[in-house]
Order: C-alpha cells, then sequence, then structure tokens
C-alpha cells in the first residue's frame, strides 16, 4: 500500500495509480451531498442530461455537516454510511463523477460502476467527525439550501485523511482477506 497527497479534483489519469488499501490526504474541492440531495440531483441530471452545479469531474462527500463552530465552517463533518447512495452512485459515475467518499461497504452494482468509468471510492475514518472539519477551510451552499444538512455544499478540504476502498479495477478493501 501507498501513500499520497493528492490534489482535487482529480484526473483519470491519477485515479489509475490508486490501488484499494493507498491512504491518500485530499486538498482542494468536495462537494457534500446526502440522500435528499440525491433524489433531486438524480432528477435534474434526468431533466438536463447533464450533471450541474460543475459537478462533472469532481468528488462527492457523503456528508452533512453540522453548523458552523469554532471559527470553521463546521463544527463536525464525518462521513456517511455510503450504501445509502448505493441506488444514485453508477448513474452519477457514469455522468461524470470521478470518485465518491463515505464510510463503509459499496454493493457490487458501486463496485461494477467504478470499473467500468474508471471511478474510485475513498473511505473516511468514522467517528472524527470532529478532526475532519479541522481539514476544511470554506463552505458555500450550492443548492437545495431547503434541505438542511443534505444540501449540496463545496467545501476546500486540505490534507483531508482518506483510504482507496474501491479502486478502478474494482479492487475492495472489504472483499480482501
Amino acid at each position: 500500500m501507498n501513500s499520497y497527497n493528492l490534489t482535487l479534483p482529480l484526473s483519470k489519469e491519477i485515479l489509475a495509480t490508486l490501488r484499494a488499501g493507498d491512504a491518500c490526504m485530499l486538498t482542494g474541492t468536495l462537494y457534500a451531498l446526502r440522500d435528499a440531495g440525491h433524489i433531486r440531483l438524480l432528477a435534474e441530471l434526468e431533466e438536463r442530461g447533464n450533471l450541474p452545479y460543475g459537478l462533472v469531474g469532481q468528488t462527492l462527500f457523503y456528508a452533512g455537516p453540522t453548523p458552523e463552530a469554532a471559527g470553521r465552517p463546521f463544527g463536525a463533518i464525518g462521513p456517511t454510511t455510503a450504501s445509502r447512495m448505493d441506488f444514485a452512485a453508477p448513474e452519477l459515475y457514469r455522468a461524470g463523477i470521478v470518485a465518491t467518499l463515505g464510510k463503509g461497504q459499496r454493493s457490487k452494482e458501486v463496485v461494477d460502476a467504478c470499473r467500468e468509468t474508471s471511478s474510485v471510492y475513498f473511505i473516511a475514518t468514522g467517528g472524527a467527525a470532529a478532526f475532519l472539519a479541522k481539514c476544511v477551510e470554506t463552505s458555500a451552499t450550492l443548492a437545495y439550501d431547503d434541505l438542511g444538512t443534505e444540501a449540496l455544499r463545496r467545501i476546500e478540504v486540505v490534507d483531508f485523511p482518506v483510504f482507496v476502498g474501491i479502486d478502478v479495477l474494482g479492487n475492495d478493501v472489504y472483499a480482501r482477506d
């Protein structure tokens, strides 16, 4: 396993070098979105025929942050159980999302979609939301503000720690012996 410092957004060339289990520090733009927001985003994708809000080539972080605290954009921001977004992930990868970030296992359909689209699933440590909030420099709500914590947000992160959960070859850390 390797360690990488990566700058977001991630190119397909960079994603192709990552392997399940690799440790990464992400710096750049993430897009936070949860369950209800995914339903709306899929509806917009169907209506428009392409991803809105500049999401093509970006990384979606399955997170619902808490309000501002301690002079930071959020008091806490931790990964949500990713399998709850499995209904949307394959279609979003095919539409241009290059990576997702959450916690826990993904379905076979998501593993297959990562392989098919050369995309990656990153894992963040659950229970570390207050620490992870220290890695967030800015936040801006882009859409679905009425959804509160499930709104679409563009966040800028520095040295945000993650692991590669599923790589572009379909290798899955949860399927390892």
